[in-house]
């Protein structure tokens, strides 16, 4: 299953990634992490220091490497540089697995358990010249290229706000959760949600964080509806994780949040054939989208109209 934490800026989205993480990884379950956040703390999130974080290798900066992999023998794509973010695979090209032995997953880094992958951070070069997009594209072309099986988990950290509409990738999950803190401003990028991906069939749930009280959970059950799903309390044992303080043990409501979370995730149906639609459909926009013909017409021949994910 491919899941999502989105939410607002500092709702901590980052935290209760890192804490699912944990929570998978403790059960002995095979999961990939994936930092595609602008402001990279997952690593340290899942308990790497901060030297050791920012030596993990950037999939926005290897680019050229995972596009020659992932192109393989598929003949539609007339080379790697021809790849853009949303190019679906087709007969030919290399699919990945979950923690597989290949380019990709080669840049990961282990944590906790959990393979880790990041898009690396906007930098100095970036500024005035490109948008933290052209690093994201990373994560999208490895979740179209990538077979989860069951009992595998990918859990990407995506960027705050409702910049995770502004392509293709918000499609590529099984089940989004989204952070929300029961105030105002944390509600009101459900509202947000919930209008842009009403037309693409994408599943969004909301959990609930920094809760104080009864009152808390009413207001956002009054707030969201059935889209709410649990929630974690404050907690001195997230509050020591981010602290650098290991050995708190989590309080026990937490951990059945998280179970709740886990068993959301678990009770998604895979379906490929949409998969492929979709990726398919984000592809063709993305194509018709450019005013050079010459370059419709390349991206267009990529879609292979005979692929389907094995299963």
């Amino acid at each position: 299953m491919k899941v999502a934490f989105v939410g607002k800026g500092g709702s901590g989205k980052t935290t209760l990634a890192a804490l699912f993480v944990r929570h998978l990884t403790a059960k002995g379950l095979p999961v990939v992490a994936v930092d595609a956040d602008i402001n990279q703390h997952l690593a340290v999130a899942l308990g790497l220091d901060e030297e050791r974080a920012a030596k993990i290798p950037a999939l926005g900066d290897r680019l050229p490497e995972i596009r020659t992999h992932l192109r393989g023998r598929n003949w539609r794509i007339s080379s790697p540089s021809a790849m853009v973010k949303t190019t679906p695979p087709g007969s030919g090209s290399r699919l990945l697995a979950v923690g597989g032995n290949d380019p990709v997953h080669a840049l990961g880094e282990e944590v906790d358990g959990a393979v880790l992958l990041v898009t690396g951070p906007f930098t100095d070069a970036d500024l005035g010249v490109s948008c933290y997009h052209s690093k994201t594209g990373a994560v999208e072309l490895y979740l179209n290229h990538l077979v989860d099986g069951p009992g595998e988990y990918v859990v990407v950290d995506m960027t705050a706000g409702a910049d995770t509409f502004a392509s293709g990738l918000f499609t590529r999950f099984d089940l989004m959760f989204l952070v929300a803190e029961p105030t105002r401003k944390g509600v009101a990028v459900h509202r947000q949600y919930r209008e842009y991906a009403a037309d693409h069939d994408v599943a969004i749930t909301v959990v609930g964080n920094k809760i104080q009280g009864d009152a808390d959970i009413a207001y956002l059950r009054e707030q969201v509806g059935d889209d709410l799903l649990t929630w974690v309390s404050q907690s001195a044992a997230v509050r020591a994780l981010e602290q650098g303080r290991h050995g708190v043990e989590l309080e026990s409501a937490n951990e059945a949040a998280l179970d709740w979370m886990l068993a959301a995730v678990d009770a998604r149906r895979k379906d490929w054939e949409k998969y492929r639609r979709q990726a398919v459909e984000f592809h063709l926009r993305n194509a018709r989208s450019r005013t050079d013909a010459a370059a419709v017409a390349e991206l267009e021949r990529q879609i292979d109209p005979d692929f389907r994910y094995p299963t």
